[in-house]
């Protein structure tokens, strides 16, 4: 299908890449759409794609064809947008080879679990959306009402100079959960612990409302469970080009399980998502005059329910996200949106390499105890060393790994 019978309206041919649960979870979302067509199911375990092929076809849609690789899909039938939902390590990969192939791109998240091939997928979306092709990775909570509340304000200045940020993800797994695969817990195949694991989108929200960070100071601690080589807790101070700072801990410490939360503060006003709600919005230009005063209002005068007013037709957002992806639903809004009109979709890839580079920043500087600079990431500076929990005290050894 050429970019320009997209544009047109005609069906949007589509394959999934891995077919596991997250595979799934877009197979579910797409279905909202019934512009998306799934021609194409690869796993490189057969009865995965098998499996979610006899549950498209039993809803009432046609059986896509089963590959075990994206060269035989891309070969056999036709596909005009590939998704990547396999493990993390081999998204960039898929995401080069659908690109090279002339496809739309979407990745689930992260990106990756390193920085290797940045420059590689960065200019490879570069060159696809002067094509009009969409790449975009999954970021589903930039489209949660809240986060649009947020985003807006802040877009328009009505949160005034953005001072500060404080992002936790409070969170509880058990011993159980990371004893229930060889892979939880691992570096290599998780890429990380509770801030790449648990805490990715919080980080990415994080960045997108405070803008460009520009260094990181961290420290990581398994505290609660054994036989993991991640991190079970993390906390790190955050330093943003315009001058903001943020303080981000995420952990899998924290029983009984709390909740993900995220403030965002000004000096013309605040605001606070707790679970993907907007539990607190205030900006001056909105204020009851007889609600100000020299010394604050202690969480007062909140607006939050004047500001979701706003998104009447989010219809998605009180159904329950385990049996129905709503944020995915939202982001394939966007994304189809973005197909039919040849513009880059809401979330790029420059974004995701910017949010994975912060999470390995805060690795480094753990490992080796000291701050680190973003950019220096990006640029592969630490690409030799082997990040791990715990800090600098524990692995003295660390420092010399850090390339000349």
């Amino acid at each position: 299908m050429s970019e320009a019978s997209n544009a047109s309206g005609a069906e949007i041919r589509a394959a999934i890449v891995g077919c596991g649960v997250i595979g799934r979870t877009h197979s579910a979302a797409v279905r909202e759409f019934p512009e998306i067509v799934i021609t194409a199911l690869v796993d490189v375990v057969s009865e995965a794609s098998e499996a979610l092929a006899t549950k498209i076809e039993a809803q009432g849609d046609p059986r896509p064809a089963v590959f075990p690789t994206l060269a035989e899909a891309l070969a056999a039938v036709p596909v005009d947008l590939v998704i990547v939902s396999t493990p993390s390590g081999l998204h960039i990969q898929q995401a080069l080879e659908a690109l090279d192939a002339g496809k739309h791109v979407v990745i689930e998240k992260p990106l990756d679990v390193d920085l290797v091939k940045a420059d590689e997928i960065l200019a490879a979306a570069k060159a696809a959306e002067a094509k009009g092709l969409v790449a975009t990775v999954i970021s589903q909570h930039r489209f949660d009402p809240a986060s649009r509340v947020v985003d807006e304000a802040r877009r328009a200045g009505r949160f005034g100079t953005l001072t500060s940020a404080v992002a936790s993800v409070s969170w509880w797994r058990s011993q159980g959960y990371y004893d229930s695969g060889a892979w939880r817990g691992t570096w290599a195949m998780d890429g990380g612990g509770a801030i790449m694991n648990q805490g990715v989108h919080t980080v990415d929200l994080l960045l997108w409302f405070l803008g460009r960070p520009l260094e990181i100071s961290a420290k990581t601690a398994l505290l609660a469970h054994e036989g993991v080589e991640v991190e079970d807790t993390a906390v790190a101070t955050v330093t943003f080009e315009s001058g903001a700072l943020a303080v981000l801990h995420a952990t899998t410490a924290a029983y009984p399980g709390l909740t993900v939360r995220l403030q965002v503060m000004g000096s013309k006003g605040s605001a606070v998502i707790d679970n993907d709600d907007l539990a607190y919005f205030h900006a001056s230009d909105a204020a009851d005059p007889s609600e100000s005063s020299a010394m604050g209002i202690l969480g007062g005068g909140n607006q939050a329910a004047v500001e979701l007013a706003k998104y009447p037709d989010d219809t998605v957002e009180a159904l329950d996200p385990t049996v129905y992806p709503a944020g995915h639903v939202r982001q394939y809004r966007d994304i189809v949106a973005a197909i039919r009109e040849g513009r880059p979709a809401g979330v790029t890839v420059r974004d995701a390499v910017t949010a994975l580079a912060t999470v390995r920043a805060l690795y480094v500087s753990a490992t080796l105890g000291q701050p680190v600079l973003i950019d220096d990431v990006i640029a592969g500076k630490y690409n030799n060393v082997e990040v791990r929990t715990g800090g600098a005290a524990s692995h003295p050894d660390a420092r010399e790994e850090v390339s000349a």
